[in-house]
Protein backbone atom coordinates (compact mmCIF):
# COMPACT_ATOMS: atom_id res chain seq x y z
CA UNK A 1 0.00 0.00 0.00
CA UNK A 2 2.09 3.52 -1.45
CA UNK A 3 0.71 6.51 -0.17
CA UNK A 4 1.90 10.04 -1.18
CA UNK A 5 5.32 11.05 1.00
CA UNK A 6 4.05 14.10 2.13
CA UNK A 7 1.05 12.65 3.78
CA UNK A 8 3.64 9.93 5.40
CA UNK A 9 5.44 12.79 6.53
CA UNK A 10 3.12 14.57 8.37
CA UNK A 11 2.18 11.50 10.05
CA UNK A 12 5.79 10.75 11.28
CA UNK A 13 5.55 14.67 12.88
CA UNK A 14 2.50 14.60 14.45
CA UNK A 15 2.89 14.79 17.98
CA UNK A 16 2.87 11.30 20.48
CA UNK A 17 0.13 10.52 21.64
CA UNK A 18 0.03 9.42 25.34
CA UNK A 19 -0.48 5.56 26.02
CA UNK A 20 -2.15 5.65 29.35
CA UNK A 21 -3.14 1.72 28.56
CA UNK A 22 -0.84 -1.27 30.41
CA UNK A 23 1.49 -2.97 28.97
CA UNK A 24 -0.39 -6.02 27.86
CA UNK A 25 -2.29 -3.63 25.41
CA UNK A 26 0.34 -1.86 24.44
CA UNK A 27 1.68 -5.49 23.67
CA UNK A 28 -1.85 -6.72 22.09
CA UNK A 29 -1.35 -3.72 19.59
CA UNK A 30 2.66 -4.43 18.43
CA UNK A 31 1.12 -7.69 17.34
CA UNK A 32 -1.98 -6.98 15.28
CA UNK A 33 -4.64 -7.40 18.33
CA UNK A 34 -4.71 -3.69 19.69
CA UNK A 35 -8.91 -4.24 19.50
CA UNK A 36 -8.51 -6.89 22.34
CA UNK A 37 -8.28 -4.90 25.61
CA UNK A 38 -10.77 -2.18 24.51
CA UNK A 39 -13.26 -5.02 23.57
CA UNK A 40 -12.84 -6.50 27.23
CA UNK A 41 -13.66 -2.98 28.62
CA UNK A 42 -16.77 -2.39 26.12
CA UNK A 43 -18.19 -6.04 27.45
CA UNK A 44 -17.69 -4.92 30.79
CA UNK A 45 -19.21 -1.53 30.67
CA UNK A 46 -22.54 -3.94 28.88
CA UNK A 47 -22.54 -6.03 31.70
CA UNK A 48 -23.72 -2.99 34.23
CA UNK A 49 -27.22 -2.54 35.03
CA UNK A 50 -28.45 0.32 34.13
CA UNK A 51 -25.83 0.69 31.38
CA UNK A 52 -23.77 4.12 32.02
CA UNK A 53 -23.98 6.21 29.19
CA UNK A 54 -21.46 8.70 30.33
CA UNK A 55 -18.94 5.80 30.58
CA UNK A 56 -20.31 4.07 27.24
CA UNK A 57 -19.60 7.64 25.22
CA UNK A 58 -15.98 8.15 27.02
CA UNK A 59 -15.40 4.32 25.39
CA UNK A 60 -16.49 5.50 22.11
CA UNK A 61 -14.49 8.96 22.15
CA UNK A 62 -11.63 7.20 22.88
CA UNK A 63 -11.78 4.02 21.14
CA UNK A 64 -13.35 2.27 17.89
CA UNK A 65 -16.14 0.66 18.64
CA UNK A 66 -16.06 -3.22 17.54
CA UNK A 67 -18.39 -4.34 14.76
CA UNK A 68 -19.93 -6.66 16.67
CA UNK A 69 -21.35 -4.51 19.16
CA UNK A 70 -21.34 -1.33 16.99
CA UNK A 71 -25.13 -1.31 16.05
CA UNK A 72 -26.50 -2.13 19.89
CA UNK A 73 -24.34 0.78 20.94
CA UNK A 74 -24.64 3.57 18.14
CA UNK A 75 -29.02 2.78 19.41
CA UNK A 76 -28.02 3.49 22.73
CA UNK A 77 -25.76 6.36 22.06
CA UNK A 78 -28.65 7.97 19.72
CA UNK A 79 -31.36 7.25 22.72
CA UNK A 80 -33.36 4.34 20.40
CA UNK A 81 -32.77 2.49 22.70
CA UNK A 82 -32.78 3.06 26.56
CA UNK A 83 -29.58 2.16 28.86
CA UNK A 84 -31.64 -0.67 30.47
CA UNK A 85 -30.75 -3.60 28.70
CA UNK A 86 -33.73 -5.54 29.92
CA UNK A 87 -35.86 -3.00 28.28
CA UNK A 88 -34.20 -3.51 24.70
CA UNK A 89 -36.20 -6.29 23.04
CA UNK A 90 -39.48 -4.61 24.26
CA UNK A 91 -38.42 -1.09 22.74
CA UNK A 92 -37.11 -2.65 19.74
CA UNK A 93 -40.44 -4.06 18.76
CA UNK A 94 -42.04 -0.68 19.27
CA UNK A 95 -39.64 0.79 17.01
CA UNK A 96 -40.71 -2.15 14.59
CA UNK A 97 -44.11 -1.20 15.10
CA UNK A 98 -43.67 2.22 14.56
CA UNK A 99 -41.24 1.59 11.21
CA UNK A 100 -44.05 -0.92 9.91
CA UNK A 101 -46.59 1.67 9.65
CA UNK A 102 -44.79 4.29 8.47
CA UNK A 103 -43.86 1.91 5.23
CA UNK A 104 -47.58 0.83 5.16
CA UNK A 105 -48.43 4.30 4.62
CA UNK A 106 -45.99 5.58 2.60
CA UNK A 107 -47.10 2.54 0.27
CA UNK A 108 -51.12 2.62 0.72
CA UNK A 109 -50.91 6.77 0.33
CA UNK A 110 -48.24 6.28 -3.12
CA UNK A 111 -45.50 8.58 -1.31
CA UNK A 112 -42.68 6.93 -3.05
CA UNK A 113 -41.75 4.38 -5.76
CA UNK A 114 -41.30 1.08 -3.92
CA UNK A 115 -39.83 -0.73 -6.51
CA UNK A 116 -37.28 1.99 -6.17
CA UNK A 117 -34.04 2.50 -3.99
CA UNK A 118 -34.56 1.59 -0.35
CA UNK A 119 -33.37 4.80 0.76
CA UNK A 120 -35.76 6.98 -0.93
CA UNK A 121 -38.38 4.85 0.47
CA UNK A 122 -36.93 5.23 4.14
CA UNK A 123 -36.65 9.26 3.08
CA UNK A 124 -40.33 9.20 2.52
CA UNK A 125 -41.24 7.70 5.92
CA UNK A 126 -39.38 10.09 7.50
CA UNK A 127 -40.74 12.66 5.84
CA UNK A 128 -43.93 11.49 7.02
CA UNK A 129 -43.01 11.44 10.18
CA UNK A 130 -42.40 15.05 10.39
CA UNK A 131 -45.54 15.69 8.20
CA UNK A 132 -43.32 16.83 5.38
CA UNK A 133 -44.09 16.72 1.18
CA UNK A 134 -40.89 17.75 0.34
CA UNK A 135 -37.40 17.57 2.49
CA UNK A 136 -36.77 20.39 4.97
CA UNK A 137 -34.28 22.99 3.95
CA UNK A 138 -31.59 23.97 6.54
CA UNK A 139 -31.50 27.44 6.48
CA UNK A 140 -27.81 28.26 8.01
CA UNK A 141 -26.33 26.07 5.05
CA UNK A 142 -29.76 26.14 2.40
CA UNK A 143 -29.21 22.75 1.66
CA UNK A 144 -31.80 20.04 1.77
CA UNK A 145 -32.24 17.21 4.70
CA UNK A 146 -32.64 14.97 1.61
CA UNK A 147 -28.69 15.45 1.25
CA UNK A 148 -28.19 14.37 4.55
CA UNK A 149 -30.93 11.58 5.05
CA UNK A 150 -30.22 9.36 1.59
CA UNK A 151 -26.08 9.21 1.74
CA UNK A 152 -26.41 8.23 5.31
CA UNK A 153 -29.54 5.62 4.21
CA UNK A 154 -27.33 4.42 1.52
CA UNK A 155 -24.01 3.56 3.55
CA UNK A 156 -26.06 2.52 6.46
CA UNK A 157 -28.31 -0.27 4.03
CA UNK A 158 -24.42 -1.24 3.36
CA UNK A 159 -23.66 -2.22 7.15
CA UNK A 160 -26.79 -3.66 8.00
CA UNK A 161 -29.46 -6.12 6.77
CA UNK A 162 -31.93 -4.79 9.16
CA UNK A 163 -34.12 -1.94 7.37
CA UNK A 164 -35.49 -1.17 10.60
CA UNK A 165 -32.41 -0.61 12.19
CA UNK A 166 -30.98 1.85 9.28
CA UNK A 167 -34.10 3.77 9.30
CA UNK A 168 -33.99 4.71 13.01
CA UNK A 169 -30.06 5.34 13.38
CA UNK A 170 -30.31 7.40 9.89
CA UNK A 171 -33.18 9.28 11.42
CA UNK A 172 -30.86 9.93 14.37
CA UNK A 173 -27.86 10.91 12.73
CA UNK A 174 -29.82 13.01 10.54
CA UNK A 175 -31.09 15.23 13.52
CA UNK A 176 -27.61 15.51 14.60
CA UNK A 177 -26.69 17.38 11.34
CA UNK A 178 -29.34 19.18 11.79
CA UNK A 179 -28.67 20.98 15.26
CA UNK A 180 -25.35 20.92 14.04
CA UNK A 181 -25.74 23.29 11.81
CA UNK A 182 -26.01 26.38 13.53
CA UNK A 183 -22.26 25.28 14.04
CA UNK A 184 -21.20 24.92 10.28
CA UNK A 185 -19.61 28.07 10.52
CA UNK A 186 -17.16 27.02 13.26
CA UNK A 187 -16.37 23.78 11.71
CA UNK A 188 -15.12 26.01 8.36
CA UNK A 189 -13.10 27.92 10.73
CA UNK A 190 -11.75 24.88 12.67
CA UNK A 191 -10.74 22.99 9.16
CA UNK A 192 -8.88 26.37 7.85
CA UNK A 193 -7.25 27.05 10.86
CA UNK A 194 -6.47 23.26 11.53
CA UNK A 195 -4.86 23.07 7.56
CA UNK A 196 -2.90 26.01 8.01
CA UNK A 197 -1.36 24.64 11.27
CA UNK A 198 -0.43 21.44 9.79
CA UNK A 199 0.54 22.30 6.14
CA UNK A 200 0.95 26.40 5.48
CA UNK A 201 1.91 25.27 2.12
CA UNK A 202 -0.91 23.78 0.91
CA UNK A 203 -3.21 26.18 2.47
CA UNK A 204 -1.47 28.84 1.11
CA UNK A 205 -1.59 27.12 -2.45
CA UNK A 206 -5.69 26.98 -2.38
CA UNK A 207 -5.74 30.33 -1.20
CA UNK A 208 -3.58 31.80 -4.51
CA UNK A 209 -5.83 30.08 -6.73
CA UNK A 210 -9.23 30.79 -4.75
CA UNK A 211 -10.21 27.18 -3.69
CA UNK A 212 -10.18 26.79 -0.22
CA UNK A 213 -13.68 28.73 -0.03
CA UNK A 214 -14.82 26.41 -3.03
CA UNK A 215 -14.13 22.47 -1.46
CA UNK A 216 -17.43 21.28 -0.53
CA UNK A 217 -17.21 21.56 3.05
CA UNK A 218 -20.66 21.91 3.50
CA UNK A 219 -21.68 18.49 1.73
CA UNK A 220 -19.40 16.90 3.10
CA UNK A 221 -20.17 18.09 6.56
CA UNK A 222 -24.21 17.37 6.24
CA UNK A 223 -23.55 13.89 4.60
CA UNK A 224 -21.17 13.29 7.74
CA UNK A 225 -18.46 11.61 4.26
CA UNK A 226 -21.26 9.40 3.84
CA UNK A 227 -20.36 8.41 -0.01
CA UNK A 228 -17.27 10.07 0.40
CA UNK A 229 -15.22 7.78 2.83
CA UNK A 230 -15.67 3.75 2.38
CA UNK A 231 -18.28 2.34 4.70
CA UNK A 232 -14.94 1.07 7.25
CA UNK A 233 -13.72 4.25 7.41
CA UNK A 234 -17.36 6.15 8.15
CA UNK A 235 -17.98 4.15 11.14
CA UNK A 236 -14.78 4.81 13.11
CA UNK A 237 -15.77 8.18 12.56
CA UNK A 238 -19.03 7.47 13.01
CA UNK A 239 -18.49 6.09 16.40
CA UNK A 240 -17.68 9.96 17.49
CA UNK A 241 -20.18 11.84 15.80
CA UNK A 242 -22.62 9.28 17.78
CA UNK A 243 -20.82 10.09 20.61
CA UNK A 244 -21.89 13.91 20.79
CA UNK A 245 -18.47 15.17 18.94
CA UNK A 246 -19.29 16.31 14.98
CA UNK A 247 -16.39 18.51 15.11
CA UNK A 248 -14.15 15.68 14.27
CA UNK A 249 -15.99 16.14 10.65
CA UNK A 250 -13.36 19.11 10.41
CA UNK A 251 -10.61 17.24 11.15
CA UNK A 252 -11.57 14.25 8.58
CA UNK A 253 -11.74 17.30 5.98
CA UNK A 254 -8.31 18.55 6.82
CA UNK A 255 -6.40 15.03 6.48
CA UNK A 256 -8.65 14.00 3.15
CA UNK A 257 -7.04 17.87 1.98
CA UNK A 258 -3.69 16.67 3.49
CA UNK A 259 -3.73 13.27 2.16
CA UNK A 260 -4.24 14.74 -1.78
CA UNK A 261 -1.68 17.54 -1.35
CA UNK A 262 0.76 16.46 -4.28
CA UNK A 263 -2.32 16.97 -6.81
CA UNK A 264 -3.84 19.78 -5.26
CA UNK A 265 -0.61 21.32 -5.00
CA UNK A 266 -0.16 20.24 -8.95
CA UNK A 267 -3.84 22.17 -9.54
CA UNK A 268 -3.66 25.29 -10.83
CA UNK A 269 -7.59 26.32 -10.92
CA UNK A 270 -10.18 25.50 -8.26
CA UNK A 271 -11.97 23.14 -10.67
CA UNK A 272 -9.16 21.07 -10.66
CA UNK A 273 -9.13 20.99 -6.76
CA UNK A 274 -12.53 20.09 -6.78
CA UNK A 275 -11.66 17.45 -9.17
CA UNK A 276 -8.97 15.80 -7.21
CA UNK A 277 -10.96 15.99 -3.85
CA UNK A 278 -13.84 13.90 -5.44
CA UNK A 279 -11.71 11.33 -6.85
CA UNK A 280 -9.93 10.06 -3.50
CA UNK A 281 -7.90 6.60 -3.91
CA UNK A 282 -9.25 3.72 -2.47
CA UNK A 283 -6.25 2.71 -0.40
CA UNK A 284 -5.98 6.14 1.29
CA UNK A 285 -9.58 6.64 2.85
CA UNK A 286 -9.06 4.27 6.12
CA UNK A 287 -5.47 6.20 6.54
CA UNK A 288 -7.86 9.30 5.64
CA UNK A 289 -10.04 8.13 9.31
CA UNK A 290 -7.53 6.96 11.46
CA UNK A 291 -5.27 10.14 10.94
CA UNK A 292 -8.14 12.44 11.52
CA UNK A 293 -8.97 10.39 15.05
CA UNK A 294 -5.24 11.11 16.09
CA UNK A 295 -5.56 14.13 15.13
CA UNK A 296 -8.42 15.03 16.39
CA UNK A 297 -7.65 13.19 20.00
CA UNK A 298 -4.48 15.28 20.29
CA UNK A 299 -6.11 18.26 19.89
CA UNK A 300 -9.31 17.76 21.72
CA UNK A 301 -8.94 15.46 24.48
CA UNK A 302 -9.51 17.74 27.36
CA UNK A 303 -13.13 18.99 25.18
CA UNK A 304 -13.74 15.23 24.69
CA UNK A 305 -13.95 14.63 28.31
CA UNK A 306 -16.22 17.21 28.75
CA UNK A 307 -18.97 16.04 25.94
CA UNK A 308 -19.38 12.78 27.31
CA UNK A 309 -20.22 14.09 30.57
CA UNK A 310 -23.52 15.14 28.31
Amino acid sequence: MVFPQEFISLHQNLPTMTDERNFRSSYYEKVGCRGVEEKKSLEILMKEKPWDRVKLKQFCLRFTVPAAYRNLVWKVLLDILPVYPDSHQFVMEMRTDQYNDLLYAVQKMELADMSGPRSQILLAMWLLELEDRKPPIFPESNCSSADTFIPIANTLLELYDNEVDVYWLTKRLSEIVKNMQKDLGKLREAFQNMLEKEDAELYNHLIEIKALDKLPLTRWFNCCFAGVLDDTSLTKIWDKVCSGAPKILSFVAVMLVVTLRRNILRSKTEEEVIKCVSEIPEQCEEVVANKAIELWQYYAQPQNDQLAKK
